[in-house]
C-alpha cells in the first residue's frame, strides 16, 4: 500500500474553509439533485493536445514491421503493436483487410529463446488530485470543490490494488487482468503490465461563471448542484471547451498562466513524466458538450499532451499520456455507475489505445455498432459496454464495494469467431456481459 502524502497549494489553503463555509444564493446556474438520474454517461478518447507538428503518421500502415517495438520516432511510455485480419471499410469507406493496433507493455507474444517467468512490465502511475475552484463571472471566489476526500479510495480501488481475476494465477489489477483475458491463449503466466502509483502534489482548477449565464440564450461555463445545507457540492458540470481549456496549458514554452493548469503545472514540476499513466482526479466533475447542459455527461476521458522534443531526448515528439476521471458518489447516476467507474473505463482503454488512433493507422478497427447504440470504428473497448445491463463488475475490497466497468476484448473489434479470449468471452472480467459480435458495418453504420 503506498503512503498517502498529499500537499494541497498556498490557495487551496487559504480558500478552502471560507468558500466551503459560503451559503449559495438561488441562481440560475444551480440543477436538483436528480438532474444526472437520467442522464447518458460516458467516457472514451479526445484528440491529443499540445504544441508542435505532431507525428501524425508512425509506423508502416502497408505492412507489418517491427511491431513489439511499438510506435517508433516518439517519447512516451512502453508499448507494443500488432495486426489482425477482418473483412471492413476504412474511414473513408473503402474495403480493408488488415488492420494494426497498438497498446501499452510489451508484447504478450514469447520471443525466440526468452524465458519464462516473471515478465512483469511495471508502469508508473501518478495520480494528480485536482480541486475546483469556481468563481463568479466577475472573478470574486464563490466555492472550492476539495477532491481530497476521493483520493485514498480511488488508491485504494482495483484500478490500483490486487485481487483475484480468472484471468491470472495470481491477485493482480484490473487493467491487467482485462489484457490477460484478451490475450489469454498467448500469454504466459507470468506477463503482466502493472501500474505503480503514487499520489503527487495537489492542483487546483479555477473556473469563472460566463457573464451571460442566466441570460436569454446565454451560455454557463459551470453548474453546480449544492448539498442541502447550501454548500459545495454534490456534483458541478462543466462546459467541455471550458474544462479543456483550463486543465491543458495553451502554449509552449510555458507561459505564467500554462503553469495554472494542472497539466502544465504536474509536467512543469516533473510530477507526470513521458513513461507515465497520468491520473487528474476530480471531485464529482463531469463534462457537457456543445455548450448545452442537456448533452450530458462525459464522466472522463483519456488521451496526451504532446509537446516539442528536447535535445536529452534525441529532439522527440513527448507524448504525455493522461486521463481525467472523475469520482463519483453514489446515487447520481443509474445503472451502478459509482466510485471508480469512470476510471476503469479510461484506464482499460488506455493499455488498448494510449494515442487514441491518431497516427489514423493503429487502433482504427472495422466499423462496429455496439448493444448500446454506439457506431464507431476504433479500439475504445469501455464505449461498446458503458451502459449495457451488467456494465460493471462490483469488487469488494479494503473495506468498501467498487464499481469498475467491464470491458470489451479485442476479439470483439477483430469481428473474431470464436473469440481466442478467456473463456472464448468478448468482455471481461464478466464474460456475460458481451455475448455476441456486431454485424459488419459499412462506414458510420449506414
Amino acid at each position: 500500500m503506498n503512503k498517502l502524502v498529499v500537499r494541497l497549494p498556498l490557495l487551496l489553503l487559504l480558500g478552502l474553509a471560507t468558500a466551503l463555509s459560503c451559503l449559495a444564493q438561488s441562481g440560475d446556474d444551480q440543477v436538483p439533485a436528480d438532474y444526472l438520474l437520467n442522464a447518458r454517461h460516458s467516457g472514451g478518447a479526445v484528440p491529443p493536445r499540445g504544441h508542435g507538428n505532431g507525428v501524425k503518421l508512425a509506423g508502416n500502415q502497408n505492412g507489418v514491421s517491427s511491431e513489439a517495438l511499438g510506435i517508433p520516432n516518439i517519447d512516451s511510455l512502453i508499448n507494443f503493436s500488432g495486426h489482425f485480419s477482418a473483412a471492413g471499410v476504412d474511414q473513408n469507406g473503402n474495403p480493408r483487410s488488415i488492420w494494426f493496433y497498438n497498446m501499452v507493455g510489451r508484447s504478450p507474444a514469447e520471443e525466440s529463446g526468452q524465458q519464462q517467468g516473471d515478465r512483469t512490465t511495471t508502469i508508473k502511475a501518478p495520480i494528480i488530485p485536482v480541486s475546483l475552484v469556481l468563481r463568479k463571472a466577475n472573478g470574486s471566489p464563490r466555492f472550492v470543490y476539495d477532491v481530497t476526500p476521493f483520493i485514498e479510495p480511488t488508491l485504494n480501488s482495483p484500478v490500483f490494488q490486487k485481487f483475484p481475476y480468472t484471468s491470472s494465477k495470481a491477485p493482480t489489477q484490473i487493467s491487467d487482468a482485462i489484457q490477460r483475458a484478451e490475450f489469454f491463449e498467448e500469454a504466459d503466466p507470468g506477463w503482466h503490465t502493472v501500474l505503480s502509483p503514487n499520489v503527487k502534489t495537489a492542483r487546483v482548477m479555477t473556473i469563472d461563471q460566463d457573464p451571460t449565464c442566466g441570460q436569454a440564450k446565454g451560455h454557463c461555463n459551470y453548474l453546480i448542484s449544492l448539498h442541502a445545507d447550501g454548500t459545495c457540492c454534490r456534483f458541478v458540470l462543466v462546459d467541455d471547451q471550458v474544462f479543456g481549456n483550463a486543465l491543458f496549458p495553451a502554449n509552449f514554452p510555458f507561459s505564467e498562466s500554462d503553469l495554472q493548469t494542472p497539466v502544465g503545472a504536474a509536467e512543469n514540476d516533473g510530477d507526470i513524466t513521458t513513461k507515465d499513466i497520468s491520473t487528474f482526479l476530480f471531485p464529482n466533475t463531469y463534462l457537457f458538450l456543445n455548450g448545452n447542459p442537456n448533452v450530458c455527461c462525459v464522466l472522463g476521458y483519456h488521451t496526451y499532451d504532446f509537446e516539442p522534443g528536447i535535445p536529452s531526448n534525441g529532439n522527440l515528439e513527448r507524448r504525455y499520456v493522461l486521463n481525467y476521471s472523475s469520482w463519483i458518489s453514489p446515487g447520481l447516476f443509474r445503472g451502478g455507475f459509482e466510485d471508480v467507474t469512470a476510471l476503469s473505463h479510461e484506464m482499460a482503454e488506455i493499455y488498448n489505445d494510449p494515442f487514441v488512433a491518431s497516427d489514423g493507422i493503429h487502433n482504427i478497427t472495422p466499423w462496429w455498432l455496439s448493444p448500446n447504440g454506439n457506431c464507431q470504428d476504433d479500439l475504445e473497448v469501455g464505449d461498446v459496454i458503458e451502459g449495457l445491463p451488467r456494465g460493471v463488475f462490483p469488487i469488494t475490497m479494503n473495506g468498501m464495494t467498487y464499481h469498475p466497468q467491464n470491458e470489451a476484448l479485442l476479439p470483439w473489434f477483430e469481428f473474431q469467431s470464436p473469440s481466442s479470449a478467456i473463456s472464448g468471452a468478448y468482455s471481461y472480467p464478466d464474460i456475460s456481459t458481451l455475448t455476441a459480435l456486431s454485424a459488419p458495418q459499412n462506414k458510420a453504420c449506414k
